[in-house]
């Protein structure tokens, strides 16, 4: 074997830890296969001793097609055409800074899967840190729905089958209507600004709550508390409160794994599956993060007709 896969600490429905791996292997068709097969089958893989971007945008093709992030504005400078900068520094105002039980967090990110507010949604991604700050560097958190539908109760399962969601992007996360979110907005990042008015956001996204993972017949918990609006046909008290009891279910820390961050780490996600958040820094750290996206669609979202222009005036 070209490398050597060990379980992920602390969990045993999810992930794998992969050592071992030279990234010139990953030319071998069989090895190629081999990875992919195992992110398929596990849905979250550390890669540990894999360093450089060139390591990380070859990796990734061995997933899909790296293409550069959905919502880049013209003016990013990637180190790499297909790298996404994820930055968080006080002193150039670089990344957004909420208030959090009463402390000010940096780079701090809700529960969400990516591009959930978008019709076509991403297969997943790569995370390399490039500077981390001391401490634990900002914990990344994974939770597989996969396992999270698993441990629905039947009743739940039976009210949520054939049932859709609505989604619309917000970039204050402390406006989230579900799940977990800060007390306040303090600073959101120019990137962030520019992505909220970016204009294949307008419109809500729509999504059926469970799919079925296609290569493996099994059902994933489709929901993305941080975006979620509603369940489709039921925008009504009623329709909230089974939102918000699936959403509760799913984010139980019992189900998490927190990834922290050693700077010869890559970690790939399966967005389709996995939600992920970012435990944030505290305010004066400094923390880069490069990030590639895989491409991909799982082909079950759309578009509602009517954009909510309304909700872009500030």
């Amino acid at each position: 074997m070209a490398f050597d896969v060990a379980p992920l600490p602390g969990q045993d429905s999810f992930g794998a830890v992969v050592t071992g791996l030279s990234i010139d292997s990953i030319d071998d068709a069989a090895v190629r296969k081999a990875l992919n097969d195992l992110w398929i089958d596990k849905g979250l893989v550390v890669f540990r001793g894999v360093e450089g971007i060139d390591a990380q945008v070859r990796l990734s093709a061995v997933f899909g097609q790296p293409v550069e992030h959905y919502l880049k504005a013209a003016d990013w400078k990637p180190a790499h055409p297909l790298l996404t900068d994820i930055e968080y520094d006080d002193t150039t105002g670089e990344g957004d800074l909420y208030e959090i039980d009463g402390k000010l967090v940096g780079a701090w990110l809700p529960w969400h899967s990516d591009a959930a507010f978008a019709a076509e949604i991403n297969h997943g991604g790569i995370l390399r840190p490039v500077e981390l700050p001391a401490g634990d560097g900002g914990r990344t958190g994974f939770i597989d729905q996969i396992a999270a539908y698993a441990a629905l109760p039947e009743h739940l399962k039976e009210r949520i089958e054939g049932l859709k969601v609505l989604y619309f992007y917000d970039t204050d996360s402390s406006q989230a209507k579900f799940g977990w979110r800060a007390d306040r907005l303090v600073r959101l990042s120019a990137k962030m600004d520019m992505a909220r008015k970016h204009k294949t956001v307008r419109a809500r996204s729509i999504h059926p709550l469970v799919y079925t993972q296609p290569e493996t017949g099994r059902k994933v918990l489709n929901i993305s508390p941080w975006w979620a609006d509603a369940i489709e046909g039921m925008e009504n008290e009623e329709g909230d409160a089974l939102l918000r009891e699936v959403i509760d279910h799913c984010i139980d820390p019992v189900r998490a794994y927190f990834h922290t961050w050693s700077l010869d780490d890559m970690v790939l996600w399966d967005n389709w599956r996995l939600i992920h958040c970012a435990c944030g820094v505290p305010a004066g750290s400094r923390r880069h993060m490069h990030r590639t996206t895989i491409v991909g669609d799982y082909g079950l979202g759309r578009l509602e007709e009517t954009a909510k222009e309304a909700r872009f005036a500030s």
